[in-house]
């Protein structure tokens, strides 16, 4: 079994134009879809009863870890978007942030949260959903004191009373997200937008905004790393009262910390470690935490090894067949593709493609299983032979090169018009090292003109 799996149930249930367009258009790019995911993963139900239940865990108030593992190719990206559409139906709200050592270090959790706000959304609002929230909070809180049976005349004074008891626990460790809120509440009533934007930024961690914004609100000063973890229980607490189940905060490509700088990676170590101990002391209510890297990261010194208690805390034992894997464990790992599994993916796509298709028969028989295990064995071939590497490319071209000339072209046959051809443009830094060639192994090897 394979992250992706094949998808016999999306292809027997038709499929809206919209969602279906969506997802071939990032499999022809190259890129995973950020939505309909559910269309190619039914190869993921080896972990649905597992997510299902810490999703349970974490809307009746928990908190949950989760590290993800798996090869470069092997669809880790992937998983986490689908437990995202997953969440997403059960009323959480999801961020994706990618770390890195520039944009995005994790040693520096206010930038991490700066990040979440940014890449925030919901069912309903794309990123950034925090102004959304903010304003559906607000609104809950009004609906909560008329319930009360508030007049309109006290309906402010009962919002405040009811606003500093919900952030009553989160004031203790960061009071300017609360007075922050106010200051956005207040600037909306007074009329004035720019304010209440302005201060909605410094709520999000955004640096650099205008100090009459802030002295406004009752603010001072940005966001640092040790006020991130306030503000992001701030957010948790306006999350779910605005109906919001919880988060799933996903910190994906964590491996790059193995190419910094090993005193900045030694701190991103740390604050893992530190973020994953406050994530199981439960001081995050209604938040899934995921992180994702390769199982160098894992198991080599230059990542998590480095850090004894961090090694300690993401220990799951993996010498036992992958049948057996326990979806439950702190850390999961991710299966590499297979020729065989690399086909039904492609299969799958195939017939989501041939649902939009004005001749679906024509593309379903010129882009038959026989010719996609080739197209399979081919990719894997120009990438050294390692096939688990190959999705991403396999499907850009499969897409790109062979279903739309199929489509568009009536006299197109793959076979005989095209082959395959990867010029540099069409790979990633990791997959131009597999595609390099081999290494000469003597010097009879080498090939010189004289």
């Amino acid at each position: 079994m394979n992250a992706f799996g094949s998808s016999a149930s999306g292809a027997a249930t038709p499929v809206g134009a919209v969602r279906r367009r969506a997802v071939v258009d990032a499999l022809r790019r190259g890129a995973v879809p950020e939505s309909g995911l559910d269309l190619l993963a039914t190869g993921l139900g080896r972990f649905e009863q597992a997510v299902d239940e810490e999703l349970d865990t974490v809307a009746a108030g928990g908190s949950v870890f989760k590290a993800v593992r798996g090869e470069y190719g092997s669809g880790k990206t992937f998983f986490t978007r689908w437990l995202g559409e997953r969440a997403k139906r059960r009323t959480f709200a999801v961020a994706e942030v990618q770390v890195s050592e520039t944009e995005t270090p994790l040693h520096k959790l206010e930038t991490v949260y700066r990040r979440l706000t940014e890449r925030l959304t919901t069912a309903s609002f794309p990123p950034s959903a925090l102004r959304p929230v903010a304003d559906a909070w607000f609104y809950a809180l009004e609906e909560d004191a008329l319930a009360d049976g508030a007049s309109e005349n006290e309906l402010p004074q009962a919002v405040e009373r009811l606003l500093t008891a919900r952030l009553a626990e989160v004031s203790r460790h960061a009071p300017a997200f609360a007075t922050a809120l106010r200051g956005y509440k207040q600037s909306l009533d007074a009329g004035d937008e720019a304010t209440a934007a302005a201060v909605m930024a410094w709520l999000g961690g955004q640096p650099h905004v205008a100090a009459a914004a802030r002295r406004s609100a009752g603010v001072r000063g940005d966001l640092d790393h040790f006020g991130a973890f306030g503000f992001l229980q701030g957010l948790l607490t306006v999350l779910r009262d605005a109906g919001h189940a919880g988060l799933v905060l996903v910190l994906d490509e964590v491996e790059t910390l193995q190419r910094v700088r090993s005193d900045a990676r030694d701190k991103a170590l740390n604050a893992l470690r530190q973020l994953i101990d406050e994530v199981h002391s439960g001081r995050f209510p209604g938040l899934y935490l995921v992180i994702t890297g390769t199982p160098a990261f894992y198991d080599g010194q230059q990542g998590i090894q480095r850090l004894a208690p961090l090694a300690q805390r993401l220990a799951t034992d993996f010498t036992t067949d992958p049948r057996f894997d326990n979806p439950r464990a702190v850390q999961i790992r991710l299966p590499g593709f297979t020729e065989e599994s690399l086909t039904s993916l492609g299969a799958t796509i195939r017939d989501l493609y041939a649902e939009g298709s004005q001749s679906p028969d024509r593309i379903k028989q010129l882009a038959d299983d026989a010719y996609l295990t080739d197209l399979a064995r081919a990719v894997g071939g120009a990438l050294g032979g390692k096939v688990g590497v190959a999705p991403r490319l396999y499907l850009k071209k499969l897409v790109g090169d062979v279903l739309d000339r199929i489509d568009q072209f009536a006299d197109f046959d793959p076979r005989t018009h095209y082959k395959l051809t990867l010029a540099s443009g069409d790979l990633t830094a990791t997959e131009q090292n597999f595609a390099a060639p081999s290494p000469a192994a003597s010097a009879d090897d080498l090939d010189l003109e004289i």
